[in-house]
């Protein structure tokens, strides 16, 4: 099936966002199909591999070829109108991963919105207030892990007013495929080892679903803006920068002051979203972006290689500006304190000592609109795992005194044997998800819920 011209700049890397913006006032829905495809993952002589994709309705007839959604594009103050189509056999949703608000355009089955079932459609609107990266995936339990890990997810990209100037806008999808020899896909997606331990991790890294590493070339001086979301499902990466020094501007959706991250590397859990700026270095030299990995294991995620012409130089790379809507201060003395504590019993998961409900049972707390809260993590594993708040932006807390980290996460890592704290102001009504972004994790039963009234 051919494809559109914007999926193919998108998986190219560069220039990544051709997709023209909606019309201003525009009220149709752009539609995304969910289909059965396939998509060479492997080199010949392996076969194709069997995927579910989103594409765009008006694609030609036949089935999606290459994973991941097209990209979504809009500016800050848009509004966000995507029809689901589910053309698969399985029950399906859109969670937008880090918009904050809107509870009921959510995406979460049962607790938001029934599933879309197949041969169904749901329709998706809401405002579109903090600029910044987000990518959209199903969200249905028990069966998440399966939906993103056959390969239905995309990115959204929220523009801000005056985006920081760069000559490459480059967006990054970070992720793991398990495969055999023959490209074909493991289909156990309920294995229960998975589910007590790390979770499912893939035995291919792909860069927008190509073997990595990706080589870029851009000129000498050229500065990059680096998009990058982590969409395994359970892989913890960690990765490091060389030959270039990079700038965190934004974290999970939301700006933060420019730093340099400590000795250049930075933690991208499942879910996470990260955006940088660098500027490429001389003529003939190279940078990369390096996972590392155990005992030395090491991968090239991605490769810059400067050649041409030198640009000017540039000014000192900005920070962007920061969220408004978000609060200034987070009053932690008068906040509800709420305390989780996530242990496996004989193999199961448990949450404060009893067996988990997961979105069935009672909400872990409910409270007022407007009411700060702190959250307490405490791992009792022996496995870390990524803790996930729907709907709203928190702090990490420092652990030894009353301070937080000076950006904003959906998400936080809590390490096996120790308490992670977050602080958020409960803002939006509705009955919220709060779970394991290692979706093995939240499919066997770390996974849990509040209500804001």
């Amino acid at each position: 099936m051919p494809l559109l011209s914007s999926r193919r700049a998108f998986l190219a890397g560069v220039s990544a966002f051709v997709v023209p913006l909606p019309a201003l006032g525009e009220t149709a829905p752009r539609i995304l199909e969910a289909r059965a495809g396939k998509t060479r993952l492997l080199p010949e002589p392996a076969a194709a591999t069997d995927i579910l994709g989103f594409d765009d309705a008006n694609s030609p007839p036949g089935a999606v070829q290459t994973p991941y959604g097209p990209p979504l594009r809009y500016k800050q103050g848009d509004t966000l109108a995507v029809r689901l189509v589910n053309k698969t056999d399985l029950p399906m949703s859109l969670h937008w991963q880090g918009l904050r608000g809107d509870n009921a355009m959510d995406g979460v089955v049962p607790l938001t919105q029934t599933p879309v079932a197949s041969g169904a459609s749901f329709d998706y609107r809401r405002a579109l207030n903090d600029p910044g990266l987000f990518c959209y995936r199903p969200s249905v339990f028990p069966r998440t892990g399966e939906l993103m890990g056959r390969g239905l997810k995309g990115l959204v990209v929220v523009d801000e007013p005056t985006p920081l100037i760069s000559d490459a806008d480059l967006a990054v999808i970070l992720d793991d495929w398990r495969l055999d020899a023959k490209g074909a896909a493991d289909g156990d997606f309920a294995n229960p080892a998975e589910a007590r331990g790390a979770g499912r991790i893939g035995t291919l890294l792909t860069v927008n679903g190509a073997s990595a590493p990706k080589t870029h070339e851009f000129a000498p001086g050229a500065r990059v803006r680096l998009r990058l979301a982590n969409l395994a499902n359970a892989r913890i990466m960690v990765l490091s920068f060389e030959g270039v020094t990079p700038y965190v501007i934004a974290i999970d959706s939301q700006s933060c002051d420019a730093f340099v991250p400590v000795r250049q590397s930075i933690p991208v859990a499942p879910g996470a979203r990260f955006e940088l700026m660098f500027d490429m270095p001389a003529a003939g030299s190279a940078a990369r972006v390096i996972l590392r990995g155990a005992e030395g294991r090491d991968q090239d995620l991605l490769r810059f290689a400067a050649k041409g012409d030198a640009v000017p130089v540039r000014p000192a790379i900005k920070s962007l500006p920061q969220n408004p809507l978000l609060p200034r201060e987070i009053k932690l003395a008068e906040s509800k304190k709420i305390g989780l504590a996530i242990a496996r019993d004989s193999g199961a998961w448990t949450l404060n000592g009893a067996a988990s409900k997961a979105y069935g049972g009672d909400p872990l707390f409910r409270v007022k609109r407007g009411t700060p809260v702190t959250l307490g993590f405490d791992n009792r594993s022996g496995v870390p795992l990524v803790m996930h708040v729907h709907g709203h932006a928190m702090r990490l807390l420092h652990d030894l005194d009353d301070g937080w980290e000076p950006y904003w996460r959906n998400a936080i890592v809590a390490p096996p044997g120790k308490v992670k704290h977050v602080a958020f102001v409960a803002d939006s009504p509705g009955k919220w998800a709060l779970h394991d972004d290692i979706l093995e994790h939240e499919a066997a039963g770390v996974a849990t819920w509040f209500e804001v009234t």
